[in-house]
């Protein structure tokens, strides 16, 4: 493997985004590019590898925006439709390539096919649809991406299971309210942290700015970025001031050679 991985943040902002439509929320109206937030994912990059994890409704503008020759898989978080309403829009690389690998747990695979039962068709498949390969994920065992071993690591999202995934150095967290000790154990010696910080006011099923400091504090890595980002959390450079040196808000565009 190449020492070299390149992160993308195609987007880090909560279900809504930010502008979120018709608000007038004062992080809303803001003209500064760090303040507009579309729908969260990122591109994992390395050798000529690209994955992406989750891949919500703005996907095609966030594939237009960072152009990839060629999409080897897509790995789920969760099932909601932040993180998985964009699936259509992997026609142009399934033209291209055939069958999109696609992981997560057998729950959201499930869910995935009642709502977009034209993609997981086994028959009397519509011409122009997409198809996939499932590959389902279990916490307790490893997924062989390319030339890299890639860590599940199960949390939940109020009572929602959910998966975080640990490439490497890169630990990449989202919809997190709730991680058990031994799954910690997985995330630590990692050297970049991503985990979600909605707000400042605590929320019934994510980490708030006080939870998610307090975690990237148990973790321990080298650098923290908070993603997953509501309006409600206030101007991006007045909260990247008040945050410690090693820990950051992420924003749309912002890439990170590991």
């Amino acid at each position: 493997m190449d020492d070299k991985m390149t992160i993308t943040f195609l987007g880090t902002g909560t279900s809504q985004g930010i502008p979120v439509i018709g608000s007038n929320h004062p992080v809303c109206l803001s003209t500064n590019p760090k303040d507009k937030r579309l729908r969260v994912s990122v591109l994992v990059s390395w050798d000529t590898y690209n994955y992406v994890i989750d891949c919500g409704p703005d996907f095609r503008q966030q594939m237009l925006a960072h152009p990839i020759d060629k999409l080897d898989g897509i790995l789920f978080t969760h099932e909601h439709s932040d993180h998985t309403a964009g699936i259509d829009d992997i026609r142009p690389f399934f033209f291209r390539q055939g069958d999109i690998p696609v992981y997560g747990h057998p729950r959201v695979m499930d869910s995935l096919k009642k709502r977009f039962d034209y993609i997981f068709a086994d028959e009397d498949r519509y011409p122009g649809a997409p198809a996939v390969q499932v590959f389902e994920v279990d916490k307790d065992q490893n997924i062989q991406l390319g030339n890299l071993d890639v860590v599940p690591i199960e949390a939940y999202h109020n009572r929602l299971q959910v998966f975080g995934y640990r490439f490497g150095e890169f630990v990449y967290m989202t919809d997190v309210k709730k991680v058990e000790e031994e799954e910690i154990r997985k995330i630590k010696g990692a050297k970049v942290l991503v985990i979600n910080a909605l707000r400042i006011e605590p929320h019934h099923s994510h980490f708030n700015l006080e939870e998610a400091l307090e975690f990237a504090e148990e973790v321990g890595a080298e650098k923290t970025y908070f993603t997953h980002i509501s309006h409600m959390l206030g101007f991006h450079d007045e909260v990247e001031k008040m945050l410690p040196k090693n820990i950051h808000l992420a924003y749309d565009n912002l890439q990170l050679n590991i």
